[in-house]
């Protein structure tokens, strides 16, 4: 069994900065980890996903340029290292395992997923 715990929400004001922290423990067959996040009322969406080799990642559309995703597979951590955070990238975040040896998009892909931690960002 696999347990994912995110760490690292909060309150922020936009135009500021958060890191959001994800500990994998137990064993685990994931060849890459991703992050999604979802808001009141809408579905969950994806927003980053790295290789387990750190060789390849992907970023939706609305978080390039402004989000990085990290891995230290020495402490089983993914990292969502979040920058000039807008008003609608409040949503509870969370980290998700992917056995699939590709990076899916859809939550669908991904088969262990963490409890959430929520992001709010003020106007």
């Amino acid at each position: 069994q696999v347990q994912l715990v995110e760490s690292g929400g909060g309150l922020v004001q936009a135009g500021g900065s958060l890191r959001l922290s994800c500990a994998a423990s137990g064993r685990t067959s994931a060849t890459g980890m991703g992050w999604f996040r979802q808001a009141p009322g809408k579905e969950r969406e994806f927003v980053a996903s790295i290789s387990r080799s750190q060789t390849s990642t992907n970023y939706a559309g609305s978080v390039k340029g402004r989000f990085t995703i990290s891995l230290d597979n020495a402490k089983n951590t993914v990292y969502l290292q979040m920058n000039s955070l807008k008003p609608e990238d409040t949503a509870v975040y969370y980290c998700a395992t992917t056995p699939t040896g590709v990076l899916p998009t859809s939550p669908g892909g991904y088969n262990y997923w963490g409890r959430g931690t929520q992001v709010t960002v003020s106007s």
